[in-house]
């Protein structure tokens, strides 16, 4: 089994600690999550993170008393390679991605992170400016409860892990387009009724949490 681990506790962060820790056993819970980390290494992908909807949704169906893997459509991996923003070359780690993954009987989908201003606007009709690193992109999920990602050993979630248990919905300021988010936040709260819904931004100041 892959191993994840929240680093030390410092002074007063305690409970944040524990958040960590219990997010990383629950979604290990996924045996699709466990496998992708185990075949870490197989997948070479430069500043890589599996990211998004198959670890929140996780979170979200052992909350609701389904099994962990219920209704997760694809795992998503997020890697950055500015030396290649080509559709070509993305294909070429896609299909890495299904070599070492094939087995698992699930959809993956690689996103080299140094491209997604190419065809974001083209693709969702709103501008997107250039990436810096991966963990841009996972910054830049419309809803902040779902900006997690993780890779063996660090876990990222630059909004901390209380929305996510909480199951608070609300739009990201980094990506302000109200119809996109809606969109998203209805076709959540139609699979967990118990979400809801704020609005505005984010309740409170970002809070990141790396380890």
């Amino acid at each position: 089994m892959i191993q994840l681990s929240a680093p030390p506790p410092i002074p007063g962060s305690a409970s944040l600690h524990t958040m960590q820790e219990r997010f990383i056993a629950d979604i290990l819970k996924n045996r699709n999550n466990q496998a992708i980390l185990a075949r870490w290494d197989a997948l070479a992908l430069p500043d890589g993170w599996l990211v998004a909807g198959c670890l929140f949704q996780t979170v979200w169906n052992l909350r609701s008393g389904a099994a962990p893997e219920a209704g997760i459509k694809d795992y998503d991996l997020f890697y950055f390679d500015a030396d290649d923003t080509s559709e070509a070359g993305e294909r070429r780690v896609q299909a890495r991605a299904d070599d070492a993954l094939g087995d698992l009987g699930i959809t993956v989908e690689a996103s080299n992170q140094a491209r997604v201003h190419l065809w974001y606007e083209s693709y969702f009709g709103h501008s997107y400016e250039a990436l810096g690193s991966a963990r841009d992109g996972i910054d830049r999920f419309l809803v902040p409860a779902t900006c997690v990602g993780v890779r063996p050993g660090e876990l990222y979630a630059p909004n901390g892990l209380s929305m996510l248990y909480d199951g608070v919905l609300t739009m990201n300021p980094l990506m302000p387009h109200r119809e996109l988010f809606d969109k998203k936040a209805a076709s959540y709260r139609a699979r967990w009724p118990w979400l809801q819904i704020q609005p505005g931004g984010l309740p409170h100041a970002r809070t990141g949490s790396t380890c």
